[in-house]
């Protein structure tokens, strides 16, 4: 059978496919060559019938393969998809993070860098370290509230 010898392709998918044909083939020569085989074929339909097989046994490859394809191609849209929304939040984080770095006094820096290098996690602000504008306004009431109104 020629057939069977046809150059297999170097794809993963198409070497498995070409793979399974091979052992398809073999255990179907092995059946209908067995002396005690409950498959008897007479000498002059043995060619036709194995022909017969092998090209269903291409169609069935095919069609696999058509729908392997076709699943592969749907899983890539999908990927696409998310890799373009993580571009998009990358650039949103970078805009982001260029933001911060405007806003953030020397000091801060100084002490994030020194957090980075050494891996520790960041200290709560603290009255050395200024907190945000907002924060010490809203404190401030508070404490005056506190007394007795005359």
């Amino acid at each position: 059978m020629t057939s069977v010898n046809a150059p297999c392709y170097s794809a993963a998918m198409d070497l498995s496919v070409c793979r399974l044909r091979h052992y398809s083939l073999s255990f179907l020569s092995s059946l209908l060559d067995a002396e005690n085989s409950p498959v008897q074929l007479d000498k002059s339909s043995s060619g036709a019938s194995v022909v017969a097989i092998d090209n269903k046994i291409e169609q069935a490859m095919d069609l696999v393969k058509s729908h392997l394809m076709y699943a592969v191609r749907e899983e890539v849209e999908v990927l696409k998809e998310q890799i373009k929304e993580l571009i998009d939040r990358n650039s949103q984080l970078e805009q982001e993070n260029t933001l911060l770095k405007t806003l953030a006094s020397p000091e801060q820096m100084a002490q994030f860098q020194a957090q980075v290098q050494t891996g520790s996690p960041p200290a709560p602000p603290t009255a050395a370290t200024p907190g945000p504008p907002g924060g010490a306004a809203l404190a401030q009431p508070a404490s005056h509230s506190s007394g007795p109104s005359a």
